[in-house]
């Protein structure tokens, strides 16, 4: 990364920001409505909500699309102009795909 490499730094990036959207609980819809302003809860991280902890099996589930995105994306690229970025596509896939190396769960 001191290298600034940017095909991997914006892979890792994305990839990080969709296992924390993973992470997310689906909010249902009593808790969408809220309570009324004299029952809300007051306090420091009263309004935190608890994430879900990832499986290895479901990390490696986002990478893959992650990196399945990126691939899907640069084949579309087929006009001369977008060559480059179909390249660095290619190269943040590849990024994504060097880190699922060895890590195939049983």
């Amino acid at each position: 990364m001191r290298a600034r490499d940017k095909a991997a730094v914006s892979a890792l990036r994305a990839t990080l920001a969709a296992l924390d959207n993973a992470e997310a609980v689906p909010v249902g819809e009593d808790e969408l409505r809220g309570v009324a302003l004299e029952q809300s809860p007051v306090g420091a991280g009263t309004t935190e909500a608890a994430r879900r902890e990832l499986s290895e099996r479901d990390v490696i589930e986002v990478v893959r699309a992650e990196a399945g995105e990126r691939l899907d994306a640069a084949a579309q690229l087929t006009a001369p102009a977008h060559a480059d970025r179909a390249a660095r596509l290619r190269a943040e896939a590849d990024v994504l795909l060097g880190f699922l190396d060895g890590l195939e769960p049983a």
